[in-house]
């Protein structure tokens, strides 16, 4: 058997070239590998040329396949379950392609490879040559494959070939005007907010003197055709080139064109598992954030784009080395000679370890000066070759924070370079800063950067809008910059009230907190060993405030010259892009909103999403935050960032995390107005066996909460201003399928402080008594019922009142709520002395039966309630 195949995700030229070797090996059978273009999935539905049959992967005996014909590619990464197949050696391969090379292709017996506009031109020639017959549908699509592959000819790569293969195949019939309906499509409405997204999101930065265009879109589920929109940008802005990313449900998709020799984007879409070539290419990422691929993006630019240095050029030598066998105070007079910090520990020619000054310094400090120094250098570092890349150089540096990197050539150490060689580099050439650590320096498009202290002023108080001036004021004094961030903006964005203010401070926090408090007569409590500051006004606001970390800078270039750095780096480590916001509140700029992570966009989409995929490993509370912010602002948890959180519960990371923290987040999800959804979300999630394996959510557990919720919305209608923390109500209702064991062990687990772990047991014995008097005995007196429910707190009266099915019980505890709970007799211990009687036992015995006459109604006023104690204790005989 003889299999043609191409690429996964093929597009026309991949069709078209089966097609066109199917001519040239009539017996062979052809099967798509994986998917398709949007597009082309779109043709073979739609198209009447049903005389092209292509098998199934599935129905295939791989066993008797001994010839593979691949077509437009040679990557065995990039042919699916072809690629085992073509690692046999006893599978003869041939192979027609017009891609550049790579580290990942395959070789065969007969090769075809040529730099042409499109693969199908190259088995064109082989046609004609052959003097093969073609009909003019088979001309039209294998014209189609042309056009498509060369943009109507327009692409840089167009050779010669190309227009001579479309001349054959016009002789041959080809119907351009089937072609010209194929490759000309109107834009759907979605493909056009996609195309929107593009222009306004179309960012110019120059790297290494060259203009390259990054745009960013995003939709919530696939939208066909993203080349021919990033084709269509490239046209309208005239542009020499572009990364186009979008996010499409779980998948980040990159297609990327160039017209510039310099700028080879076939190379870089295969270092995300794509391929292309030098002027058209794409690849689709899988399990990463729009950000993280933004950024692995930069940093592949930053070394591919001419990177012109290579260690070679930036290493000193020859190379000032210590043997392993001198000690410690032989090897600090070799560093003091030649005025050197660190030095690699070389055993003949093989490099064994790295020694710094500190390390000397340190074994002299404490009487090992006679030591070997093999006994203290440093045996986990690593070395690069001659040629290694800029950004590797910067890895291994910067990143692994290795003081110095060694360059060997086999195993001989020919130089090293220092953190001093890097930064002299990275300050020279400001292009080599990665691009995530600055603002673009042009804007594609007529978008403006978005003022909103129009909004400010329409959503905040005056008295709000003030501070925030103020504060920029303080700040400007000090030669600092201040941003309010965080949920502050993004709920000031989305319009929701919210006046808890942060403020990051690019400088000094404490002491901007200070001159702050000192203009409004409020006091400053901080924290130095974080940077931060809480501003306390007289009248109890606050304002919390925070130093932008400089010391962690990933990046020795990213100095306070770099405009904003310090800012993005702080706003990086949050929690999710929505809480990346921030507004300037500098004079100059007052209101100016800074999104560098897409929230923004994201608030169109309505989801949450994190920055990076070790959020939930990092911090695995963000998951319980995800699940009240998407249920609090109605959006959704995105597909990826959902994968993250399955895969945060698959490792158990949440076993790790404190009962106190827990709590916190359990409380704040218990505490929102109705929190009966993210408790189904977080069932969904597996999330509620990490409070106890007992706690699920059932149908009977919903509508539990569901009662819970009505009755919180009765008590807080009827009983404006009483106090109730309906947090804990919620709580009762996630405690309910606990038994007794189990609830001593969801305390234990949560760590609650001693009140709400006897609260907690207490009260459900209390509870239970209570339930059981009820049953007991029908038509309870108001006094019975005040004395049966007296010892409950409000939220277990509440909890019972939504769980019991009896209609006699929740009448029993709205009455005690509307008219028991507050009677008192007017009559007191003092009255009682005034009217003759002793002190003692007698005194609870008579106040006793006077709040019983007032519950029952026998008694309504001081007179009745005097009369009732001469009559029932003094004329009685009682002790008087």
């Amino acid at each position: 058997m003889e299999i043609i195949t191409t690429h996964i995700n093929a597009d026309f030229d991949a069709m078209a070239s089966m097609i066109a070797a199917k001519k040239l090996y009539p017996e062979a059978v052809m099967v798509f590998p994986g998917s398709q273009e949007h597009n082309l999935r779109e043709f073979l539905v739609e198209s009447t040329f049903y005389f092209f049959s292509f098998a199934k992967i599935k129905d295939l005996d791989f066993a008797n396949i001994q010839r593979l014909i691949l077509v437009d590619t040679r990557q065995a990464g990039r042919i699916g379950r072809f690629e085992s197949l073509a690692r046999e050696t006893e599978v003869d391969i041939h192979i027609y392609d017009h891609h550049p090379a790579s580290d990942d292709d395959l070789s065969g017996s007969r090769e075809v490879i040529r730099q042409v506009g499109a693969t199908v031109t190259i088995l064109t020639e082989i046609i004609r040559e052959r003097g093969v017959e073609l009909t003019p549908d088979e001309a039209t699509i294998l014209a189609l494959g042309i056009y498509e592959d060369t943009g109507s000819f327009t692409f840089s790569s167009t050779t010669p070939e190309d227009y001579q293969a479309a001349r054959f195949l016009l002789e041959q019939g080809a119907n351009l005007n089937m072609v010209a309906d194929m490759l000309t499509r109107e834009l759907t409405a979605e493909q056009i907010s996609l195309l929107s997204d593009l222009i306004h999101s179309a960012t110019t930065h120059t790297i290494n003197t060259i203009p390259i265009c990054i745009a960013r879109a995003s939709a919530d589920r696939y939208i066909g055709d993203f080349a021919l929109l990033a084709h269509k940008l490239m046209d309208m802005e005239n542009l020499n080139v572009l990364f186009a990313l979008a996010r499409m449900e779980d998948r980040i998709y990159l297609v990327a064109r160039s017209r510039l020799p310099e700028v080879n984007v076939g190379e870089i879409a295969a270092v995300f598992g794509g391929g292309g070539h030098s002027s058209a290419a794409s690849a689709t990422v899988k399990d990463l954030t729009m950000i993280q691929v933004e950024e692995e993006l930069f940093r592949i630019l930053q070394s591919w784009i001419n990177p012109g240095r290579q260690a070679r050029n930036l290493m000193s030598s020859p190379v000032k080395s210590v043997p392993p066998e001198r000690n410690l105070h032989e090897a600090a007079d070799l560093l003091t000679r030649y005025n050197i910090n660190a030095a690699p520990v070389v055993d003949g020619e093989r490099l064994v370890g790295i020694l710094s000054r500190q390390m000397i310094d340190k074994g002299i400090y404490h009487g090992l000066g006679e030591v070997d120094v093999r006994d203290f250098m440093s045996t986990e570092f690593s070395s690069v070759a001659p040629d290694a890349s800029l950004i590797e150089i910067q890895e291994h540096i910067v990143d692994r924070q290795q003081r110095l990197l060694p360059v060997v050539e086999g195993e001989t150490v020919i130089g090293v370079i220092t953190r001093k060689d890097l930064l002299n580099v990275l300050l020279n050439d400001p292009s080599r800063i990665p691009a995530y650590l600055y603002e673009p320096v042009h804007t594609t498009g007529n978008k403006r950067r978005k003022n909103v202290s129009n909004i400010m002023a329409e959503q905040l108080p005056r008295s709000i809008n003030e501070l925030l001036q103020a504060a920029g004021r303080v700040a400007e004094k000090r030669n600092y910059m201040a941003y309010a961030v965080g949920g502050f903006i993004r709920d000031l964005v989305l319009r929701r009230p919210n006046l808890d203010i942060d403020i990051v401070v690019e400088g000094d926090g404490i002491e901007f907190a200070k001159d702050f408090a000192e203009i409004y007569g409020a006091r400053v409590r901080s924290y130095k060993k974080f940077g931060t500051a809480v501003i306390i006004f007289p009248d109890g606001f606050k304002i919390d405030v925070a130093t932008a970390r400089l010391e962690y800078y990933e990046y020795p270039a990213a100095l306070p010259t770099v405009e904003l750095s310090s800012l993005k780096l702080d706003l990086y480590r949050r929690d999710f892009t929505m809480n990346t916001l921030a507004v300037e509140l500098d004079p100059a700029r007052f209101g100016q909103l800074i999104d560098y992570f897409g929230a923004q966009r994201d608030f169109k989409d309505k989801a949450i999403r994190v920055l990076h995929n070790y959020s939930f490993v990092e911090d695995p509370t963000r998951v319980f935050r995800a699940i009240r912010y998407e249920q609090r602002l109605g959006f959704r948890i995105g597909k990826h960032t959902s994968n993250l959180i399955l895969n945060a519960v698959k490792m158990n990371l949440l076993v790790h995390l404190s009962g106190r923290r827990l709590t916190n987040e359990l409380k704040l999800i218990l505490s929102e107005e109705n929190p009966a959804p993210a408790i189904r979300r977080m069932h969904e999630y597996d999330l509620l066996p990490f409070l106890h394996s007992d706690i699920t959510y059932s149908p009977p557990m919903a509508r539990l909460l569901e009662e819970i919720r009505s009755v919180l919305a009765w008590f807080n209608l009827s009983f404006i201003g009483n106090g109730c923390d309906r947090w804990l109500v919620y709580l009762l209702a996630l405690a309910d399928p606990l038994s007794p064991e189990g609830l001593e062990e969801f305390c234990s687990r949560m760590e609650f402080p001693p009140r709400i772990r006897s609260w907690l047991v207490e009260g459900r014995a209390k509870a239970i008594s209570v339930a059981q008097g009820f049953y007991r005995k029908q038509d309870l007196k108001p006094s019975e019922i005040y004395h049966l429910l007296e010892a409950l707190n409000p939220e277990w009266l509440l909890f019972i009142m939504a769980k019991t099915e009896r209609e006699e019980t929740r009448r029993a505890i709205s009455l005690y709520f509307r008219k028991l709970k507050e009677v008192r007799p007017e009559l007191r211990g003092r009255d009682l002395k005034d009217m003759g009687i002793s002190p003692g036992p007698v005194y609870r015995e008579i106040l006793d039966g006077l709040l019983d006459g007032r519950l029952n109604g026998e008694l309504s006023s001081r007179e009745e309630e005097v009369e009732f104690v001469r009559t029932r204790f003094m004329e009685a005989g009682q002790n008087c």
